[in-house]
């Protein structure tokens, strides 16, 4: 089965992202506005078991994190994806750092870009029509996330929540 681990921004800014995404996302059925902390990932039922014990072990060190969505940006011309750029710092840098490096499956390919997805598989003319106009209108969000989502593909694509972890809590 496949995985993936995310942090969800509260509702406000999940509203915001949707009014984007029902129009330039083709996911947007498949998955709520979120941040990717770890790509997906293949695991057995056994693994996973494994997989949620460490998860446990690295939230209880990491603490929640400012998430703030500072500005509309891009992946072109490597990807036609448009989302709401998430400013680094440094507690969700060592969370991510925690989740990739020694921790269940392979570091990603990807440098680490915190973002959530606003729109994506778009053609080239859609995304220069739109990509000027959303950074005009731009974000402006702060928020403390406090617990992250270990997450798991259902058969028709969607992903559901496999377990909640609160960061720095040791419960």
């Amino acid at each position: 089965m496949k995985y993936g681990i995310v942090a969800f921004p509260s509702k406000k800014l999940q509203d915001l992202a949707n009014g984007y995404r029902k129009r330039y996302d083709p996911h947007y059925s498949l998955i709520t506005p979120h941040m990717t902390l770890k790509d997906p990932f293949e695991a057995n039922d056994k693994e996973i078991e494994e997989v949620a014990k460490a998860l446990k072990e690295i939230t209880i060190k990491n603490s929640p994190f400012e998430l703030n969505a500072t500005k509309v940006s891009t992946f072109a011309p490597t990807t036609n994806t448009i989302y709401f750029k998430v400013t680094p710092n440094d507690e969700l840098l060592e969370l991510h750092k925690d989740l990739n490096s020694n921790f269940y499956e392979a570091e990603s390919n990807y440098a680490f870009a915190p973002h959530i997805t606003i729109a994506q598989n778009l053609t080239s003319g859609e995304h220069d029509d739109i990509i000027s106009q959303l950074k005009m209108v731009g974000v402006d969000h702060s928020e403390l996330i406090d617990r992250i989502h270990l997450l798991y593909q259902l058969e028709d694509g969607s992903w559901t929540v496999y377990e909640t972890f609160r960061l720095d809590q040791e419960s």
